[in-house]
């Protein structure tokens, strides 16, 4: 009787340092896939670490998805950085837990196709039919490798930080065991209040209903109550 294949892996660990931060020390954590993606390839994941975490159930984590144009370049027009640095001051204010983030530029569509896509949406489409006239899904992420990289840290259990149901479904479904989810409310602007809108209307995040004007900027953030 032949032995059952092991199972595919689909990231690799590769390197490690203390990364002190403006919300504190974490560790991080380099991750790469060991399988390409079709347009990216080889493409290294990033696990920021604070506090232990080994063996602790119900530990907030954050799988949060890169954003160049937010998150390097300051751009407005979307929630990205102040949900990334919301979730970051949040974990240290806990005292422990890890921020996953994947290089899956735009939803994973990749730089040059969310260009394209915020082309559209500067005619007045939203970011769902911008992406769909683009002949793209509406968000074409994956998730294989989180829970290998929580499986690295020993991690039982999550807290997922996340206002979108169909992020929690997917790792659910992967094997990923969370206990619950924390939501991460920012304050939209002027450029971001469409944006949120279409994520909250017509992707089912659960956000609340800003309306549609916001002050220019304001980037007030909070998370559910312990």
């Amino acid at each position: 009787m032949s032995a059952s294949p092991e199972p595919t892996r689909h990231s690799e660990w590769l390197a490690y340092t203390d990364l002190p931060t403006t919300h504190g020390v974490f560790a991080m954590h380099i991750f790469r896939t060991t399988l390409p993606d079709p347009t990216q390839g080889f493409q290294e994941h990033v696990a920021l670490v604070h506090g232990q975490v080994e063996g602790v159930a119900g530990l907030p984590v954050r799988v949060h998805s890169e954003c160049l144009t937010g998150e390097v370049f300051g751009s407005l027009k979307c929630d990205c950085r102040d949900q990334l640095d919301l979730a970051l001051s949040e974990i240290v204010r806990r005292g422990a837990g890890i921020v996953l983030y994947l290089r899956q530029e735009g939803r994973g569509i990749g730089l040059t196709n969310k260009v394209r896509a915020y082309h559209l949406q500067s005619r007045g489409h939203d970011t769902v039919d911008a992406n769909r006239l683009l002949g793209l899904p509406d968000d074409a992420r994956s998730y294989e490798m989180v829970p290998e990289m929580l499986a690295h840290f020993k991690v039982p259990s999550i807290q997922l930080m996340t206002n979108n149901p169909d992020k929690l479904a997917k790792l659910t479904a992967l094997g990923v065991k969370v206990d619950g989810c924390l939501p991460v409310i920012t304050q939209p602007n002027t450029h971001s209040i469409g944006y949120i809108k279409t994520k909250r209307q017509r992707m089912g995040h659960s956000l609340p209903d800003h309306g549609d004007k916001a002050p220019l900027a304001s980037v007030g953030a909070r998370l559910s109550e312990d």
